[in-house]
C-alpha cells in the first residue's frame, strides 16, 4: 500500500465519521464534503482521472454547495437544536446505524459469495492509456448517448428554473 493511498483513506474515514458525529449541521455537510473529495483523491490515486474529476465536479462541487444553501436557506440551526442529544437517542442512533451498515454488508458478502462472475478471480486487465479511456467515454456520450445525455441536461436545467421559482416565492403576508 502507498502512502497515498493511507492519507486519502484515513482523510476519507475521518471526513465521513466527523460527517456523523458533528453537533452543527454545517459542520456536518463540511466534514461530508471533506470525505467526498478524499473519495476523488482515492479515484484519482488508482487511475480512474475521469471518475475522480466527475467526483470532484458532481459531488464536491455541486452537491456540497446545494446542500449547504439547503441547509442555510432552511435554517438547518432550528432543526439540529429541535434533535434529541440525550445519551439514549444517541446510542440507540448508533446501533441502528451499526446493524443496517451490518446487513448491507451480510448481504453484499452474500451475494459477491454466491455469484459465479463475482466470486472468480479477476482476469488481467491490459494496461490502456488514461487518454484512450477517456476519449472513448467522450465519443460514447457524444455519439452513442447523446440523446440520454441532452434529455439529462434539460431535466436539470428544469429542476434548477424549478427551485429557483420555489425560491424566490412570495410568502402570503400574515394577517
Amino acid at each position: 500500500m502507498s502512502l497515498s493511498f493511507l492519507i486519502l483513506a484515513l482523510l476519507t474515514l475521518g471526513g465521513a465519521v466527523a460527517a456523523m458525529t458533528l453537533h452543527r449541521l454545517v459542520h456536518c455537510v463540511l466534514a461530508l464534503t471533506v470525505a467526498l473529495a478524499g473519495l476523488a483523491g482515492l479515484y484519482l490515486n488508482l487511475g480512474a482521472q475521469f471518475v475522480g474529476l466527475a467526483q470532484i465536479l458532481v459531488y464536491v462541487g455541486a452537491v456540497a454547495i446545494l446542500i449547504v444553501f439547503a441547509v442555510l436557506l432552511t435554517r438547518g440551526a432550528e432543526i439540529a437544536s429541535q434533535m434529541d442529544s440525550s445519551r439514549q437517542g444517541r446510542f440507540s442512533a448508533l446501533a441502528g446505524g451499526v446493524a443496517t451498515a451490518a446487513a448491507v454488508f451480510a448481504v453484499l458478502a452474500w451475494v459477491v459469495l454466491h455469484s459465479p462472475t463475482l466470486s472468480a478471480p479477476a482476469a488481467t486487465m491490459t494496461q490502456v492509456a488514461p487518454q484512450a479511456a477517456m476519449q472513448q467515454i467522450g465519443d460514447a456520450l457524444m455519439r452513442r448517448y447523446v440523446l440520454p445525455l441532452e434529455v439529462m441536461g434539460l431535466m436539470l436545467t428544469a429542476a434548477l428554473i424549478g427551485a429557483v421559482i420555489l425560491a424566490l416565492e412570495e410568502k402570503p403576508e400574515a394577517q
